[in-house]
């Protein structure tokens, strides 16, 4: 079976930036999962201690405690650096970026709109920087803009970092047409630009594609969803034991490519099985 693996994929910066950090800080908590992969923060357990908190009252005194990639909402953080433990953020700068739109364009007067999962501890965490909570609003389609009122007739908007481009666009041109004044912030990442249009063109030109990554993972599954596009037999796993040889039988190319969370020992492990069969 010949592997071809795309030519962006992987550890972005942000990711990389939280995983040194955790090791950094040896026998640490995070709050919230660091990254969306559960091998890579079982590896950080083990070889580093770095444990989980998943709620601020988890947290003892002298804790050192480090703030997952996707960051947190406003007040869980004030909250948190008033507690007596040693805050070390890990929030990825591509995330504070959105974060900080929201705070100064509120204070300007503007209503927010968050394209991207409302669920998503990232969109919660940009959410929370908004002036008026009730007139910050998030959406997913350009559909959901229907059922908004906005408080100001100015807008300003932001997207999950994570979101695939040409979704936004839908949602900006629709918002431009309703609206006279809309400031549009392009906050989707650089890293996910190249990993998706990577994904895209691989997915072309194999018989089969394997996705790597967290299946909790925002921008795994839209790496998914773009292989889909042009290859049916796209496959989302999260490791080399959820493998099935079937997928393989009378197939001669395989693309491989992974999520921002995901590192190069599971990539390695999934080529090395992949290359294994005949």
């Amino acid at each position: 079976m010949l592997v071809k693996l795309a030519s962006n994929y992987g550890f972005c910066f942000g990711v990389k930036r939280a995983i040194k950090i955790a090791e950094d800080y040896k026998n640490s908590s995070t709050m919230g999962p660091l990254i969306h992969n559960q091998d890579e923060i079982n590896r950080l357990k083990t070889n580093f201690n770095v444990g989980l908190y998943e709620n601020l009252s988890d947290v003892k005194d002298n804790d050192t405690v480090i703030i997952r990639t996707h960051g947190i909402p406003k007040n869980d953080l004030r909250d948190l650096k008033a507690q007596n433990a040693k805050v070390i953020n890990a929030t990825c700068p591509f995330v504070t970026t959105p974060q900080q739109i929201v705070k100064k364009m509120s204070k300007e007067g503007y209503s927010i709109l968050i394209f991207g999962d409302s669920d998503h501890p990232e969109v919660k965490g940009v959410q929370s920087y908004g002036e008026d909570q009730d007139d910050v609003h998030i959406v997913l389609e350009p559909s959901d803009l229907d059922r908004i009122i906005f408080k100001n007739n100015k807008i300003a908007t932001v997207a999950q970092t994570t979101k695939k481009k040409e979704k936004y666009l839908e949602i900006v041109n629709t918002l431009i047409l309703k609206n006279k004044e809309v400031r549009v912030f392009n906050t989707i990442c650089d890293a996910t630009f190249e990993n998706q249009d990577a994904a895209r063109d691989l997915s072309k030109e194999v018989d089969l594609m394997i996705v790597i990554g967290g299946k909790n993972s925002s921008n795994t599954k839209q790496l998914h969803s773009i292989c889909k596009e042009n290859c049916d037999d796209s496959y989302l796993i999260e490791n080399e034991s959820e493998l099935d040889s079937k997928w393989f039988l009378n197939k001669k190319i395989c693309g491989v490519t992974a999520g921002a969370s995901t590192p190069d020992w599971i990539i390695q492990q999934v080529i090395e099985k992949i290359e294994s069969y005949k």
